[in-house]
């Protein structure tokens, strides 16, 4: 959508996920953000240019596509260009349920984290929260992002999958088995099976070799073409097998088949067609 200026562009979105407030995307060449707070925690990562900032009076910078910033909840804070070109941005607005508003002063501390791997789960995290995306990799991978932030300022290990691997997939399997059609919220399952989030999908991802969503995504484009088999409507096919929209499906379906769910229906209809 268009922004403020000639030489601004941003979008905002808050998805249906637990612990995100706010989706921001820009691209700013002249804009100068003044002091201001958040009551949420900023987490931002750069795809091009320079940003130059001040969080709690002290000045910072974060330039390229490597390094992920990290701002506070309550701290003052402001931002503003480097370069003509500008940058362009991709922030999440997180809650307290992600990171506890306690661990503030760490992030003053050292608000620029040079993580590779965050700053690759949080690009995948972005991905997956397309106006209309897959909520159960949403929060997968929003799980990922928070143990990673939680190792930073707690310094915290993930626990490896251990004997209880198999039974912890088993009974995940067996949830999204009886619930394609309606889908079932990460934190929903790791409290019905009594597991942490990112550890049931490790666990998960060993014993089956792919993680729940993709699992779940699969089994959903199996029952949409044995329903576009039978004559059913793609519209109808969408909403039958767990999605928003139609369009929602086609971006699965194409993307597992190569082709969209009508063009695959009337290939079909017609063998003589290739």
């Amino acid at each position: 959508m268009a922004g403020d200026g000639f030489r601004t562009s941003i979008s905002a979105w808050r998805p249906p996920v637990p612990g995100i407030a706010e989706v921001f995307h820009a691209h700013f060449t002249d804009h100068a953000y003044p002091v201001h707070t958040h009551d949420t925690w900023d987490l931002m990562i750069l795809d091009a240019g320079s940003v130059d900032f001040a969080l709690d009076r002290r000045r910072h910078g974060l330039s390229g596509t490597a390094g992920v910033l990290l701002l506070p909840p309550g701290i003052p804070h402001d931002g503003r260009t480097v370069t003509p070109s500008g940058f362009r941005k991709r922030n999440l607005y997180l809650d307290d349920s992600v990171l506890p508003r306690r661990w503030a002063g760490r992030a003053v501390d050292s608000p620029v984290f040079h993580d590779a791997l965050l700053r690759h789960r949080i690009h995948q995290l972005h991905a997956a929260l397309v106006p209309v995306g897959d909520m159960l990799e949403a929060e997968s991978r929003l799980a990922f992002v928070r143990e990673r932030l939680h190792s930073h300022l707690a310094v915290l290990q993930p626990r490896a999958p251990g004997r209880e691997a198999n039974r912890l997939a088993t009974g995940l399997r067996e949830l999204l088995d009886s619930r394609t059609d309606v889908g079932i919220s990460l934190s929903e399952a790791a409290a019905v099976l009594h597991a942490h989030p990112t550890h049931l999908i490790r666990c998960f991802k060993q014993t089956y070799g792919l993680p729940p969503h993709t699992y779940l995504t699969g089994k959903r484009i199996d029952r949409a073409r044995r329903l576009l088999l039978t004559g059913h409507r793609p519209a109808e096919v969408a909403t039958t097998v767990g999605y928003h929209d139609q369009a929602h499906l086609n971006r699965h379906f194409t993307r597992h088949l190569g082709t969209t769910p009508a063009r695959y229906q009337r290939t079909i209809a017609d063998p003589r067609r290739t």
